[in-house]
């Protein structure tokens, strides 16, 4: 029963993927039709991967010395807060372009649905792409630019917002303001919700599905410290309760997964939890465990073995056996030949872009700053039902024993008020969840969390302070030729 669980997973997606790896549209080509237009659409998707940088920027990555190997600098430079002069896959650059590619996917749509008339058949393909748009502006605000702060926002520079099919090969362009990109960035997400289908997708979880655009919405509202949309829009993501579909970790038939079964559920039409997914040229699954600076043996203790709010245990599986290789089982490459016959060709990844996970720990955050502690502590022991047990002998949750509570928080955090301690345990559950998926950065750029890396021998220390510019990754050096101003230094 284990093996077939295991090949089901796989075929389910091998398959999907290779499928959706087939057709990358020519920007080029005239569009004359809506299925023209659906078909452009696939590509206004960003196919890079910000993981990489993500993770070894964030306290997620220890130096693990040199008996890993040689090393990698698209893992190295962003561990040091120094600059990748090159635009490899996943590196910060790559991700720019790959980003920008996909906005004039976008706009090349939005064009063609205006020359074609914007007649009813065409209002989903309008909401996706800008929604789609919407997104990608949004990533690169995040990685570009400085966090959203309402009191600076008008002020600090943000990223070029493009809305119109390029007609040269170096445009002008504005940084703009973070607050101007995020206004535009709300005009496009509230303009194109209401006008996706989900009717239209043959394959539902590679496009912005309702789902998919609310759960963007509730995240993108966290940046800006709007709670009460956090929660609308994460309420509208699922018929049921977002705890109905995250992965229980805990389970016996989660427990059950072989390790290349593990691997390939994140990204599974099984796992209900996905939301939404892109494949992505990456070497990450290739890589992920192996990089120098990861999940070491100390940091390893320090998030999974060290007690937690609960009072129980992590259910989290830890593979690999030595410091050189720990590892969370997560992603599938994909090895696209350039031809039948080739040996060289492009590794790709299905990445889970958002998921029920991070949209139920989002939803907490925000009830707890808007002091509904009883629901955010709902919240906490639902995803805390699923990630806990007593231990590896004994894996059950017990309700009685691990539910978190006000007195709970309070010894275990110890903070000025009951909302920080929640705050402070969703951010814990998050660090471990997310581990090797990025979004740990993401919560210390929006709580300005500081950063301390050491090398292996303790000699050198890389300190990333709250308002250290290093927070926001370099812009491509030919982007002064369009007139934008690179981040300070």
């Amino acid at each position: 029963m284990k093996r077939s669980i295991s090949l089901l997973l796989l075929l389910f997606v091998s398959g999907s993927c290779s499928k959706y790896l087939d057709t990358t549209p020519d920007l080029r080509t005239e569009i004359t039709d809506a299925a023209g237009v659906a078909e452009l659409l696939s590509s206004a998707y960003p196919r890079a991967n910000y993981i990489v940088f993500a993770e070894a920027a964030s306290d997620n990555a220890q130096d693990k010395g040199s008996a890993v190997g040689n090393i990698v600098p698209v893992n190295f430079h962003p561990w040091r807060y120094s600059i990748i002069e090159n635009r490899q896959e996943d590196s910060p650059e790559f991700y720019w372009h790959a980003c920008y590619r996909a906005i004039a996917a976008a706009n090349q749509a939005l064009a063609a649905i205006d020359n074609l008339g914007a007649g009813p058949a065409y209002a989903s393909l309008r909401g996706e792409a800008l929604v789609a748009r919407a997104y990608a502006h949004f990533m690169l605000v995040t990685f570009f630019a400085s966090p959203y702060n309402v009191l600076t926002a008008a002020s600090d520079p943000g990223i070029p917002y493009v809305t119109a099919p390029e007609e040269s090969v170096i445009s002008p362009y504005d940084r703009g303001t973070v607050a101007t990109v995020y206004e535009a960035i709300e005009a496009d997400l509230t303009a194109g919700i209401p006008l996706i289908d989900d009717r239209r997708y043959r394959v539902p979880k590679y496009h912005f599905t309702q789902a998919a655009a609310h759960a963007f919405a509730a995240r993108f509202y966290l940046f800006k410290q709007e709670w009460a949309l956090v929660i609308a829009h994460a309420n509208q993501v699922y018929a049921s309760d977002i705890s109905q579909h995250i992965i229980t970790h805990n389970s016996a038939f989660f427990r059950s997964l072989e390790y290349g079964a593990r691997s390939a559920f994140y990204s599974s039409p099984i796992n209900t939890g996905s939301i939404l997914q892109v494949e992505a040229q990456t070497l990450w699954a290739r890589n992920f465990a192996s990089y120098r600076y990861g999940l070491s043996s100390d940091l390893l203790s320090e998030l999974f073995y060290s007690g937690n709010v609960t009072g129980g245990s992590f259910a989290y599986s830890i593979y690999g056996g030595t410091e050189l290789v720990y590892n969370i089982p997560k992603f599938v490459e994909h090895f696209v030949r350039e031809s039948v016959n080739a040996t060289q060709g492009r590794p790709f990844n299905m990445l889970v872009l958002f998921s029920a996970d991070e949209l139920l720990m989002n939803r907490a955050e925000a009830y707890a700053n808007l002091g509904n502690h009883t629901e955010a502590i709902a919240d906490l022991n639902a995803f805390a039902s699923a990630k806990i047990y007593v231990s590896q002998n004994n894996p059950v949750y017990l309700p009685d024993v691990h539910q978190i509570n006000e007195q709970k928080l309070s010894a275990f955090y110890n903070s000025r008020s009951l909302s920080e301690n929640i705050v402070q345990a969703v951010l814990d559950f998050k660090r471990r969840e997310f581990i090797f998926e990025g979004i740990r950065w993401f919560d210390i750029l929006r709580h300005r969390l500081p950063v301390t890396h050491r090398s292996y021998d303790q000699q050198e220390v890389y300190f990333l302070g709250p308002n250290d510019n290093r927070r926001m990754f370099q812009l491509p050096g030919e982007v002064v030729l369009s007139g934008v101003q690179q981040n300070p230094r």
